[in-house]
């Protein structure tokens, strides 16, 4: 049943942006909230997402406009000066457009272990209120997905959102053909409401961030040549680490008997052998570790080693760099330190 909602005087439509990867369930959180606000509690709304290849890893955009029932919505345009901005990924707040537009009174919320504050966050407006869950590990140990407790969070951190309606509707979608996550479901909801904590003291920004400029930045007199890669592309420099939802493939060298079948079912050639001479100078190739700048944490790996040397563990802040074994050590002279996590 819906009820008289009073939302915050913003001036205009209240915004929320969801900034995601591929597999998190960004998209079907989006359409949760728009549709308790919508149905069970009498507000105007619109949602819609922007992805690209549908594919598990790549960048995904949910966006959630709400107005109250006397103000039509009659846009579809992207959101770029959101009230609340909810990171599904911490690795996600290394790209300076996850923060873009954000409102100097806004909220951010973002998916992170306890004591986890990216430095980037330091770009945030002082006045901006920083919330951080730890969506991934809530959702392993109830069974749910991080974006149940994503949900609860943000209906924690919004008082106008109605919780029975979030918690109804959530129930509803998954009733039908996962009956069996409904109850997953709600206890990684509650928790989420529950268990996020505010941060003190994070941003230190004197005005909002703006947003990426929606039209070209280059005009007949200042774009360059044309048919130059100014920029190209090279896979040595990718960097695989946001599409890892959590897990990570660990190595335990003792048990490793160098048989390379983990390197013929890798899909992304992170794996890092050398070779030298053994006995009577016969080449030896050895496994040495994992490169996880290059690893997307499929675990097929972990599935094909016989003598149980690979282990799927919990990824944590700073294990991936702690354990990483450099493919191109000479790209960590260049840039650095390679920090991957």
């Amino acid at each position: 049943m819906s009820r008289k909602v009073l939302l915050p005087d913003t001036g205009q439509f209240f915004e929320i942006r969801f900034e995601s990867i591929g597999g998190l369930g960004a998209h079907a959180a989006g359409r949760i909230v728009a549709t308790a606000a919508v149905l069970r509690m009498g507000l105007n709304g619109a949602h819609f997402s922007s992805y690209g290849s549908e594919k598990k890893g790549s960048v995904v955009r949910s966006f959630i406009r709400l107005a109250p029932t006397d103000r039509p919505i009659r846009t579809s345009a992207p959101i770029e000066s959101p009230d609340v901005v909810v990171v599904f990924h911490s690795g996600l707040l290394a790209h300076p457009a996850t923060l873009d537009g954000i409102r100097p009174a806004g909220t951010l919320i973002y998916a992170g272990h306890a004591d986890e504050v990216p430095a980037e966050l330091a770009r945030l407006p002082a006045t901006t209120r920083v919330i951080r869950i730890d969506a991934q590990t809530i959702a392993i140990e109830e069974k749910s997905r991080a974006n149940a407790v994503l949900i609860g969070t943000l209906t924690a951190a919004l008082p106008f959102l109605d919780r029975q309606a979030m918690i109804d509707t959530l129930d509803a979608t998954f009733a039908g053909r996962h009956p069996e996550a409904v109850a997953a479901n709600k206890r990684a909801f509650v928790r989420g409401a529950e268990e996020f904590e505010l941060l003190e003291n994070i941003g230190c920004g004197e005005d909002g961030i703006l947003a990426s400029p929606a039209n070209p930045v280059w005009g007949y007199r200042t774009a360059p040549l044309g048919g130059v890669l100014p920029m190209p592309g090279n896979s040595v420099w990718n960097d695989l680490h946001t599409s890892r939802t959590g897990w990570l493939p660990v190595l335990d060298l003792d048990k490793c008997i160098d048989c390379g079948m983990c390197e013929m079912v890798c899909p992304d050639l992170c794996l890092v052998w050398s070779t030298g001479a053994g006995e009577e100078d016969q080449l030896i190739v050895k496994l040495e570790g994992i490169d996880y700048r290059y690893g997307k944490g499929c675990m097929r790996c972990v599935e094909t080693c016989s003598t149980l040397a690979m282990t799927r563990e919990a990824e944590t802040p700073g294990l991936a760099d702690r354990l990483r074994v450099p493919l191109f050590p000479d790209l960590l002279k260049e840039t650095g330190g390679g920090h991957v996590a």
